[in-house]
């Protein structure tokens, strides 16, 4: 078939909106996308000078999502001195996966000359996902522990190296996915925090929690498309699966959705347009109650972390894991 803007053939076809793009085109609609994300999502605000830069710390795992936003973003900014950025990649300790994917990660930062932090599980909690999965002190899947050990270092890193913004790879189905799994699990709590965390308005989020807001410029763009895009520029990328992956909920909605996808495209778009007229209610709901039980969030005894409880969720399950090992 031959590209719908001009007579290349095409390399892909879009059946959510019916489009067929060559190369070219395909490049500059993702590209489009997440500049126009960017836009929309106030990312760079007019308080941004060259003499007070924005300083944005990218999530870069090596996989083709990370990968592809870092690219795009540097090809954007490189140029704009209202704009530092800084890679952040988490090492879980995953034999014969994060090794590798830490490998595109270096050839990318090199090429692009990024700052680049490594930040290792084994360091900061003393233990490595694949003991964590084969343990199982709390009978999860592995994705339940590795989440919470993930946001807690990106959150105390995005703030140790002065982040304004902390920038990751997720991309439409990531987050059709996340939208799925929280109405399945009837998880209203949960939304409204997803809302507040990454997918609100800027002015409605900066200070919620004191959290460092949460940017998701490739989320209009699905996963496929991102793994071409990947391809086509020849990009330094690690496209293996992580190998507990399978185990989690979110691989049986991850295979749904595809499903959905083909035999009624554009239900990605759909999901993600509903559920966050959604949570946006949410979440003004649960501020409200946020602000009423203020007074009952203290710090984790052990890692001084903001929790309602005496240790917080990434404490008590680093201290479980520890508990378990023979």
């Amino acid at each position: 078939m031959e590209c719908t803007k001009c007579d290349k053939d095409a390399v892909m076809h879009a059946a959510y909106s019916g489009n067929y793009l060559c190369e070219t085109h395909f490049l500059r609609s993702v590209e489009r996308r997440v500049r126009r994300r960017v836009r929309e999502d106030d990312l760079l605000p007019e308080t941004a000078t060259p003499e007070d830069p924005e300083t944005w710390v990218v999530g870069l795992s090596g996989g083709k999502d990370s990968v592809v936003l870092t690219d795009i973003l540097q090809d954007t900014f490189a140029e704009d001195p209202r704009v530092e950025m800084v890679a952040l990649t988490i090492h879980e300790g995953i034999e014969g996966y994060r090794d590798e994917s830490l490998d595109a990660c270096v050839d990318l930062v090199e090429d692009l000359g990024l700052r680049h932090e490594v930040v290792a599980y084994a360091d900061e909690f003393d233990l490595e996902m694949d003991d964590v999965a084969e343990q199982d002190p709390e009978n999860m899947a592995p994705c339940a522990y590795c989440g919470v050990f993930r946001r807690d270092i990106l959150s105390r890193y995005a703030e140790e190296l002065g982040a304004d913004k902390l920038l990751t790879g997720h991309n439409l189905d990531d987050e059709a996915e996340t939208a799925l799994m929280n109405v399945l699990e009837g998880n209203v709590e949960q939304m409204a925090k997803h809302f507040d965390a990454s997918i609100g308005a800027f002015d409605e989020r900066q200070d919620v929690e004191g959290m460092i807001p949460r940017a998701k410029p490739l989320r209009d763009v699905p996963e496929k498309e991102v793994a071409l895009y990947a391809q086509l520029r020849e990009l330094p990328v690690h496209m293996a699966e992580c190998p507990h992956a399978s185990e989690s909920f979110r691989g049986t909605l991850q295979d749904l959705l595809l499903d959905l996808e083909e035999h009624h495209p554009g239900t990605r778009h759909s999901i993600m347009a509903g559920y966050e007229e959604f949570a946006a209610l949410a979440a003004e709901k649960y501020r409200g109650d946020a602000d009423d039980d203020a007074e009952s969030v203290g710090e984790c005894s052990e890692c001084g972390a903001p929790t309602t409880r005496e240790v917080c969720r990434k404490c008590y399950l680093v201290d479980a894991v520890h508990a378990a090992e023979p």
